[in-house]
């Protein structure tokens, strides 16, 4: 007996991986914002604890509410087209057995065996054959929009922890150098870990995130010293 044949396609991941990569990215650098801000200010630790994880909360919250939102959109783009693939095939069902033929003729089969094909393909599932092969709706590609919202939450409270625990463990007087150099350490994680799933080189990815993290943060500095506070 043969053994079955499964694999992992990076593909399959693509969704949720950009999600998280986005949500802790936006964590690590939304929250270093803050607490720099707060430590620069000479504020207790508690203060800048508290601020910190408000703005822990608020921004998983943001992130979750806004991927739901902008995922279920792309759901009911796809529930929309599938009823109307579904009437088309009540109402014209032969006009779509020779679109579908088509679509593989285009691909590269012979009349015949295109035709052959979307006629058992259509015996078999009608409605799922065109939402693959003419609305390109899969499995694989499917939106989630309840897995999408909960890796971006996540991922930002994991991105975010990062520079309130390098404040508070920071020496008096160094939370800003030390949330600094924190917050690039973990844009280059983060940078090499995505590249790195989606078979690209991890040095090349954790070079695009750092010198993003690092321009932000040097505007921030700028912003600073215009209105004449160190941050």
């Amino acid at each position: 007996m043969r053994p079955s044949h499964s694999e992992l396609h990076r593909g399959d991941r693509a969704g949720w991986l950009r999600a998280a990569v986005l949500g802790a990215n936006d964590g690590i650098l939304s929250v270093a914002g803050l607490v720099v801000g707060v430590a620069s200010s000479g504020a207790p630790a508690p203060a800048v604890l508290a601020t910190g994880i408000a703005g822990l909360v608020a921004g998983a919250m943001s992130m979750a509410a806004g991927e739901y939102v902008s995922v279920q959109s792309q759901v009911d783009t796809e529930r929309a087209d599938l009823a109307i693939e579904r009437l088309e095939l009540r109402e014209d069902p032969q006009s779509e057995l020779d679109e579908l033929a088509g679509i593989y003729r285009q691909r590269g089969l012979d009349a015949a065996l295109a035709r052959q094909v979307a006629e058992q393909l259509t015996a078999h599932d009608a409605l799922g054959a065109h939402a693959r092969d003419e609305l390109g709706i899969t499995e694989t590609l499917r939106a989630r929009p309840l897995q999408a919202a909960l890796a971006s939450a996540a991922a930002f409270c994991c991105g975010a922890a990062l520079p309130i625990l390098a404040a508070l463990l920071a020496p008096a007087g160094k939370q800003v150098w030390v949330t600094g150099a924190a917050t690039l350490l973990g844009l280059s994680l983060t940078g090499a870990l995505a590249a790195r799933a989606g078979g690209a080189s991890g040095v090349r990815g954790a070079r695009r995130v750092v010198f993003w993290g690092a321009a932000a943060m040097l505007a921030t500095g700028a912003v600073g010293r215009l209105f004449g506070v160190q941050i």
